[in-house]
């Protein structure tokens, strides 16, 4: 009986050796498994986000007013139209502003903005900057173009007190994107 028992003591151990290396190599399956699976949720390789572009054209490049064109007297007004046309591939809001303003004219002159009937500016000159200009009422999509009116005024209370002076300044235009924009942020 002892040759049997031995026997059987050697068919138990081989297999209970079998069931564990089967245990092992189901457990190692599913380690690898899961690791696989971790990986192809977490980094996912060879995305491509694309972002949109802002480009804006004023007027072709063609000065609204040039500095020969007029001679500024009280009472007088001049009104220029132009245009800005959203050349981006998304929506976009846009200001338009007065830069580098020098000349003692600049705080004697009324300059009033509209697109349509809206009034984005109106005030002097020197103030017309960036962050006192309000920015278009709605969303300028791709193509759009919008005509506005710039006026100077020399006011008949200005007197001679711009005799002899001038003004000098670019017009500017600015526009961003109206995507996760909804304050018309232009930082």
């Amino acid at each position: 009986m002892r040759m049997n028992d031995l026997k059987s003591t050697t068919i138990n151990k081989r297999k209970i050796g079998a069931g564990f290396a089967v245990f092992v190599i189901v457990l190692l399956c599913f380690a690898i498994t899961t690791y696989a699976f971790i990986m192809s949720s977490v980094s996912v390789e060879e995305n491509l986000f694309t972002t949109g572009e802002v480009r804006i054209n004023m007027n072709d490049s063609v000065p609204i007013i040039t500095e020969e064109e007029f001679v500024f007297e009280p009472g007088m007004t001049v009104v220029k139209d132009f245009f800005v046309e959203n050349e981006s591939t998304i929506d976009v809001y846009y200001r338009v502003y007065l830069e580098n303003v020098e000349g003692r004219l600049a705080d004697i002159l009324d300059v009033t903005l509209k697109e349509g009937d809206a009034v984005l500016y109106k005030g002097k000159a020197s103030g017309m900057t960036a962050t006192d200009v309000d920015s278009s009422e709605d969303t300028m999509e791709p193509g759009e173009v919008r005509w506005l009116n710039i006026s100077f005024c020399y006011p008949y209370d200005g007197g001679n007190s711009g005799k002899n002076t001038q003004i000098s300044f670019d017009v500017c235009v600015e526009a961003v994107q109206t995507k996760n924009n909804p304050d018309k942020e232009f930082d």
